[in-house]
């Protein structure tokens, strides 16, 4: 699961990928062995290319990376998260029509400065995960 817009995170570049990133980023949490990431990839790769100059697209597999699955709470595969400014700030689970997922990044970009700006955010300290 290799594309040269998607970039692949781990539990060591999260920060600066994710966290840190300026541009809102689209993640997708995935196995080697789930058939319905494998249905989604294609979409999501098409997508990073559509949206390059707005969004970042990541993958992180979630058998190499746990202690992100864990501070997420990603339950099943393909899981969708986007996130503005560190925050998650949208999700979606399972496989997919691929317009519902194009769908998702443009309402995210249009409307997730006024959901971060909205919402209380818990200090990750309280969680053990920060």
């Amino acid at each position: 699961m290799n594309g040269q817009d998607v970039i692949e995170l781990r539990d060591t570049n999260w920060e600066k990928s994710v966290e840190n990133e300026e541009k809102p980023v689209m993640v997708m949490f995935y196995s080697t062995t789930c058939p319905h990431c494998q249905v989604m990839e294609p979409h999501f790769q098409k997508y990073a290319k559509d949206f390059k100059d707005k969004v970042v697209f990541a993958k992180v597999n979630i058998i190499d990376n746990p202690t992100i699955v864990g501070r997420y709470g990603i339950m099943g595969t393909p899981t969708f998260k986007f996130f503005c400014k560190g925050q998650p700030v949208q999700e979606l689970v399972g496989e997919m029509y691929p317009s519902l997922l194009k769908k998702t990044v443009e309402d995210a970009l249009q409307h997730s400065s006024q959901c971060f700006k909205k919402t209380t955010w818990i200090d990750p300290g309280i969680t053990g995960y920060a």
